[in-house]
């Protein structure tokens, strides 16, 4: 499994990050070649399900999350969530947690592990490189657009 983190201050406040980052349909605005589809729950809580389909054409995989935890900043709390993906193809899990950053902004910590299946464990680094830059762009661009 590839591991990586990935960490992005912002001048946006705790509650707008969370937001921003927590409306899944949000991330195929700046994740390439993706859609993504909320089946159950819609609220974004615990019990939330959504799919993300990436590719093009006849050469698409799909990686269903679940939100496992979902704990909304709050009193000057951390806000805190948990994905636990639920693929065939993609498994393991992601955590993003949107904690009081400097000047009244915030600090977005994004963890995950990620198996890509058919891709063998010599090539893990290699997996979390990739990740770690697509998913450090992704959470950029979440925190800049309104």
């Amino acid at each position: 499994m590839a591991l990586f983190v990935v960490w992005r201050d912002s001048v946006v406040g705790v509650g707008e990050a969370w937001r921003r980052l927590t409306v899944w349909e949000r991330h195929a605005d700046v994740v390439p070649l993706t859609r993504i589809t909320v089946v159950e729950g819609g609220g974004g809580g615990v019990g939330t399900v959504f799919v993300a389909r990436s590719g093009v054409g006849g050469l698409t995989f799909d990686d269903p999350m679940e939100v496992a935890v979902w704990r909304p900043p709050a009193g000057g709390r951390a806000g805190f969530c948990r994905l636990v993906k639920q693929g065939s193809f993609v498994t393991g899990w992601a955590e993003i947690e949107v904690r009081p950053g400097a000047g009244g902004g915030s600090r977005v910590v994004w963890r995950e592990e990620l198996r890509v299946r058919w891709v063998p464990r010599l090539f893990d680094s290699l997996v979390g490189w990739v990740a770690r830059w697509v998913f450090g762009r992704a959470v950029r661009r979440l925190l800049a657009r309104p």
